[in-house]
Parts: structure tokens; sequence; C-alpha cells
């Protein structure tokens, strides 16, 4: 389920301030040095850092 148009636009990852930007079921931070991913569970996205995936 993709999020609404503006929401995207406003959230930023709560570790390094980065924009994020969608795919599949997860939000990637766009900071190289973070590079977190973010679940969206039910269209709702986590933005706790202890969620979030590290890069493989």
């Amino acid at each position: 389920m993709p999020l609404e148009a503006g929401l995207l636009e406003i959230l930023a990852c709560p570790a390094c301030h980065a924009p994020l930007k969608e795919a599949d079921a997860e939000l990637l931070c766009t900071g190289t040095e973070c590079a977190l991913a973010y679940p969206v569970r039910d269209g709702i996205p986590v933005l706790l850092v202890d969620e979030a995936r590290r890069p493989a």
C-alpha cells in the first residue's frame, strides 16, 4: 500500500535526518552513512531505529 503523496515528502530518517524513499514494504534512508530500512506495517511507517533493518 503506497503512502499518501505528501507524507513521504515530510518524513526523514530518525537516525541521520536524510530523506526516505519508498521501496516495497519499507522506507529506505537515502543517507550514505546510515542506509537503514524502516518497515511499513498496515500502511503506517514504523520510524523506530530499533525496528529498522541494517543494510546487508
